[in-house]
């Protein structure tokens, strides 16, 4: 016997509802495989079996609440429990099955037993009902839906994701069947809400005429949007949209995304090879356009609801704001030295270590021996307690298509360069393909925010609460400066700090920016620890 139990949440999530469970009683398992969904406010988890075995008991059904190490059910060894279930199938398929005359026009076919019957409309039908989607979630709004009424699914393929204040959830089909959507894009719905259904029974009628419709309709299919047959790749909201704009074809693209799923970089990519050809061919003259009239085509104002991510983005900061005493202190940093460093040794350094030397592993090095050295700005306040952290786990913020999320590097204080960079370029990955899990969200002591990747020359970062500090990046401009009574163009970055001022002093922020200037500016002295 195993019991199934309900893993720690996180630093400051005490409890999670159970969303899904992919097995049933009696069901046969392997160790390691995916057993049980669990929501909390932030993310999902998915929980696994502990052993090979049968899967004998389930004691928190599906909307409970539960807390780590709860029993979530009970693995036993062996697969006897398995054989009533095994046995239903069996007897199914040796009763009669009374098969329907066919069509003059079409030819008869053998019907197998095991063969799902069709029964036109009035099959039995499941409901898809939207999941618990975490305990402090009680709303959320549909996004795009990947299906039509009407059109043939699969079992477990990707039907709709539901937008709430935290993680985006993914709905998906509970059988093989034919869609039916009762639902609209943009509506706003409650766990356990049904928002569509899916009729078993007329899975075997929609698909055998499938090919007929097509070659009756000829090459109509490619005369609109792309479409996503059953032999497409599940596609997230974001790809979709891309394959839509850009009329692509969803089957034929790269996947290079973890368990296989497209990405929105390989949808991208595709853009660029399927115009590559088009470009290369002499294009004939086009005629002269007339002038568009400005604005014909759009309205002058335009109002669009506030996406769950964003609203929590913007309540959060605004919090930030009111709770913490912020400040910020600026200083400008020589990337002389740190430049010429990366270009003597990227090349050697990429094919050392797999990945290429950016500018994010020296900030780090240098945030962190600063953060050693002034350890209030790596420190919170918790009531009227001050806590000082030993490690250093750094947040680095990641512009998405959804929004702002700071994923966390741990240990940053343990790492090398190249650990540094491996570990920020996955971080990144994982926030852009919508990967990212709870444990990569949060427990930061400091965060650094790059506005220097978008041109941004200076600017005010409001802290990620509860830490005392966040570090801001800009643009490296280059600009005339005095070095040594001589004026030498040089290229230069501001540094912004903000800070609580509740915990940090003025003159320890002004300490920490300057410690870090020092560092940058002679990489050397982070390598010799002076």
């Amino acid at each position: 016997m195993a019991d199934i139990l309900t893993p720690a949440l996180g630093e400051s999530v005490s409890e999670a509802s159970i969303a899904k469970w992919t097995k049933k009683v009696g069901d046969a398992v392997k160790k390691d495989e995916v057993l049980v969904e669990l929501e909390t406010d932030k993310v999902s988890l998915e929980v696994v079996a502990p052993a090979d075995g049968t899967l004998s008991e389930i004691k928190a059904a599906e909307g409970d609440t539960v807390v780590p190490n709860t029993v979530l059910g009970v693995i036993s060894e062996g697969a006897s429990a398995a054989a009533p279930a095994a046995a239903a199938p069996a007897a199914k398929a040796e009763a009669p099955v009374k098969a329907e005359a066919p069509k003059a026009d079409a030819p008869a076919e053998p019907v197998r037993a095991d063969a799902p019957v069709a029964s036109g409309s009035g099959g039995d039908s499941l409901p898809i009902a939207v999941p618990t989607m975490g305990e402090s979630v009680a709303e959320g709004s549909i996004g795009t839906w990947l299906k039509k009424s009407g059109d043939t699914v699969k079992k477990d393929e990707l039907l709709v994701e539901i937008e709430t204040d935290k993680v985006a959830v993914e709905v998906s089909s509970p059988a093989d069947g034919v869609l039916t959507i009762s639902v609209d894009n943009g509506s706003t719905v409650t766990p356990g809400q049904q928002i569509g259904s899916i009729s078993a029974s007329g899975a075997a009628a929609s698909a055998a005429p499938a090919p007929a419709a097509a070659a009756a309709s000829g090459g109509s299919a490619n005369s609109g949007s792309a479409q996503i047959t059953s032999d497409a790749p599940h596609l997230s909201p974001a790809v979709q949209r891309v394959v839509t704009e850009n009329n692509l074809d969803a089957a034929s693209l790269k996947a290079t995304g973890p368990k296989g799923n497209v990405t929105k970089a390989d949808a991208v990519a595709a853009i660029g090879s399927a115009t590559a050809p088009a470009a290369a061919a002499p294009a004939a003259p086009a005629p002269a356009a007339a002038p568009a009239t400005p604005r014909a085509d759009q309205p002058r104002e335009e109002r669009v609801k506030m996406t769950r991510l964003r609203q929590t983005i913007a309540r959060r900061l605004k919090e930030s704001q009111n709770t913490a005493a912020q400040l910020t202190t600026f200083n400008e940093v020589d990337m002389t030295n740190v430049m010429a460093l990366r270009t003597q040794y990227k090349d050697a350094f990429e094919k050392r270590h797999g990945v290429k030397l950016g500018f994010m592993s020296f900030f780090t090095k240098a945030v962190v021996a600063a953060l050693k050295e002034i350890p209030a700005v790596n420190a919170e306040i918790d009531g009227t307690d001050i806590i000082y952290k030993n490690h250093y786990d750094i947040g680095v913020a990641v512009g998405t298509d959804k929004g702002l999320v700071v994923p966390v590097l741990r240990d940053a204080d343990t790492l090398s360069l190249a650990g540094i960079e491996k570990g920020i370029g996955a971080l990144g990955k994982a926030a852009r393909d919508g990967n990212l899990t709870l444990d990569n969200l949060q427990g930061g002591t400091f965060t650094i925010t790059n506005g220097g990747t978008y041109g941004s020359l200076m600017s005010t970062p409001i802290l990620n609460a509860p830490q005392s500090g966040i570090l801001g990046m800009h643009n490296i401009v280059q600009r005339p400066m005095a070095v040594n009574g001589q004026v030498e163009i040089r290229p230069m970055m501001y540094l912004a700090l903000s800070y609580d001022h509740r915990i940090v002093d003025g003159k320890e922020a002004v300490t920490f920016l300057v410690r870090v200037k020092d560092l940058l500016e002679d990489p050397a002295r982070a390598l010799l620890d002076l």
